[in-house]
């Protein structure tokens, strides 16, 4: 048996869900506002959520308050109660989120690429709509 029939071969006894490894990963750190919330923490450190608000300036309170619920749930976030009057509330990436880092430098360096990219989506949209064109004649 050749190195592909035994990997085609692993790949059938995998559950979907468990055949790209990084799958889960990109569900945790890549979900709508995740990524811009730990950016925003990595970059400026603790801040209340008023002051995340102002910098996410498109995202909702709801939705904000949702998404670092998710955060603090999965450890990339610490939530600080301070019982004052009125009562303050302060977020800050933890060690797990900071570990991200190097993650996110990377993607910041490929983001030189954009370019290329929206280059490519117009190439594909004019092939396309050429396409469109020659099967309405």
């Amino acid at each position: 048996m050749d190195v592909t029939e035994t990997t085609m071969g692993k790949a059938a006894d995998v559950a979907p869900e468990n055949a790209c490894p990084i799958a889960p990963v990109v569900d945790i750190v890549f979900s709508r506002w995740t990524t811009p919330i730990l950016w925003a923490l990595h970059e400026h450190g603790r801040q209340r959520f008023v002051e995340l608000e102002r910098r996410i300036a498109t995202i909702t309170p709801k939705v904000l308050t949702q998404r670092l619920r998710q955060l603090e749930r999965d450890g990339l976030v610490i939530r600080t109660y301070y019982p004052e009057v009125p009562p303050r509330v302060e977020y800050e990436i933890s060690e797990l989120g900071r570990s991200l880092a190097p993650l996110f430098a990377s993607l910041s360096e490929w983001s030189v690429n954009l370019g290329h990219v929206e280059r490519a989506r117009s190439a594909y949209d004019a092939r396309e709509e050429e396409r469109d064109r020659a099967r309405r004649r």
